[in-house]
């Protein structure tokens, strides 16, 4: 098995310097320094243009330097992206080819010659066929993007091939592996043990493993958690390897035509059509009203000649944050949404030939977002909005499936977690054995509420949907027979 580590870090263009300063000693420096000293450790980086020039301008030199250093020791090696994170699927094709010329513009500036990028990382990995048109165009050979983009999340994708996108010439896909990835992010994995045991004979045949995470994870999120990740970077049984690396050990040999989506979207809203959900959903009047604005200032700035600073703050006006930060599910901040709306509205004042009825209805725009956000905040929304989101994870696994007529997903969960019991204790690791007993018991008297990572979680983070689903179908069957007799799904 090749390994593909990537790793990708932003913050806002106008973030506070008080956060900048917690990432950066929380997760930047001690990141990039553990780095340097694990031997044989690679890892995919994309930086975007915005955060670099941040660093630049609030003194952490240190950082950049770092960076740099990782990438001359071979140890790192840089994808492209869009210099202020937007959502590239909404833009026009000047505003995204602009973004990508300023993110190598600024990034080969301060890292210089060892900044080469072959691989491009949409923002989000949000991805659209007008994007990889782009990104084909402009000359890089790779993109990257999430497996749910292969077919919907309908089947996986092959690891022992890569994929041309079908309408480019030559642009190869790389598919991220979204199980491997959330289980070292979520500190699942914490271990190179438990990190070989979660690929289980995957190590041995000759496929790829790409995995791909927020950099502030590791040691802001997730205090501690870079430790970790040098523990298993350290492993000697993978060969670790570049994205531009892949096509010297795999054939493109098949074609693919991926979907619209983002690493955040879901197989439910793929088949919704709702594959932007966090930053776009059609039901939320915030998100509305905050796309009219953005579409309303950019219909302005076409064909205006704009000053740099304009231009710049344009560019900046396209960021993903106050879109992100507006969705209520469950991430909400009025701060970023007024940040966000301000930008745009300043934006606009600054356009040149702008008429007064133009910046009345920007100014229009503007309150309504921001009494919109307040009024939601004010009456109870988002409180109602996060508890429906939490809702789900809050109904106990046993009281969700075998008291919803489901008793052959919550037998084919108890009994394969059995299992993993079993074969934990033959190994002698009684720690790992311990934890899914009381896995168990805690399926089994309804306490799974209460843990941060679900023992379903774990569960699935280890074992295949195929093998459960086969488990289930039998138990499926089981219960079809005997169905009547259950007491539990009488109507009494």
């Amino acid at each position: 098995m090749y390994w593909v580590n990537f790793l990708h870090i932003y913050q806002p263009s106008d973030q506070s310097k008080n956060i900048l300063e917690m990432v950066v000693n929380e997760s930047y420096r001690p990141l990039f320094k553990g780095l340097l000293n694990t031997p044989g450790a690679k890892i995919n980086l994309n930086i975007n243009g915005g955060l670099t020039e941040l660093l630049a301008k609030n003194g952490y030199q240190d950082v950049i330097e770092d960076i740099k250093q990782l990438a001359k020791k071979k140890k790192l090696e840089f994808t492209e992206s869009a210099k202020y994170h937007a959502l590239l699927p909404f833009l026009d094709r000047e505003e995204i080819i602009y973004q990508i010329q300023e993110n190598h513009f600024i990034n080969r500036k301060y890292f210089g010659s060892v900044y080469h990028p072959v691989a491009f990382f949409p923002p989000e990995m949000a991805y659209s066929k007008k994007v990889a048109e782009i990104v084909a165009e402009l000359g890089y050979a790779l993109v990257l993007l999430d497996e749910i983009a292969f077919d919907g999340g309908k089947n996986p994708p092959a690891y022992d091939t890569l994929f041309r996108v079908k309408g480019t010439k030559n642009l190869i896909a790389v598919f991220r592996g979204r199980r491997v990835s959330n289980c070292i992010m979520s500190g699942i994995v914490r271990t190179k043990k438990e990190f070989l045991d979660l690929l289980k004979d995957d190590i041995k045949k000759p496929i790829y493993l790409y995995t791909a995470m927020d950099g502030e994870t590791f040691g802001h999120h997730r205090p501690g958690l870079e430790k970790s990740l040098f523990k298993i970077l350290s492993s000697e049984t993978l060969k670790q390897i570049f994205i531009s690396e892949l096509p010297q050990y795999f054939q493109a040999e098949k074609e693919t035509e991926p979907v619209q989506s983002t690493w955040a979207t879901t197989k439910e809203e793929v088949e919704k059509h709702i594959q932007f959900y966090p930053w776009k959903n059609p039901q939320n009047k915030v998100h509305q009203l905050q796309w009219k604005f953005f579409h309303y200032l950019l219909g302005l700035s076409h064909h205006k000649v704009l000053s740099a600073p304009t231009k710049n703050k344009l560019y900046k006006a396209m960021a993903s944050d106050q879109f992100f930060w507006a969705s209520g599910e469950p991430w909400w901040s009025i701060e970023m949404i007024e940040k966000g709306a301000w930008i745009m509205l300043e934006t606009l004042k600054s356009l040149p030939y702008i008429k007064k009825s133009q910046i009345t209805q920007g100014e229009k725009y503007y309150k309504n977002i921001i009494s919109t956000a307040f009024w939601w905040q004010r009456s109870g929304k988002i409180e109602k909005k996060a508890e429906l989101y939490k809702e789900e994870t809050r109904i106990p696994f046993k009281k969700r499936t075998l008291e919803k007529g489901k008793p052959e997903v919550y037998q084919a969960f108890i009994e394969m977690m059995r299992r993993k019991m079993w074969q934990a204790t033959k190994k002698k690791n009684f720690e790992r054995a311990i934890l899914w007993r009381d896995a168990i018991w805690k399926l089994e008297t309804k306490n799974d509420i209460y843990d941060t990572i679900h023992a379903v979680d774990l569960l699935r983070s280890e074992v295949s949907d195929k093998k459960l689903r086969m488990l289930m179908d039998r138990y499926k069957e089981k219960y079809k027979k005997i169905k009547p007799g259950q007491p539990e799904l009488r109507k009494v």
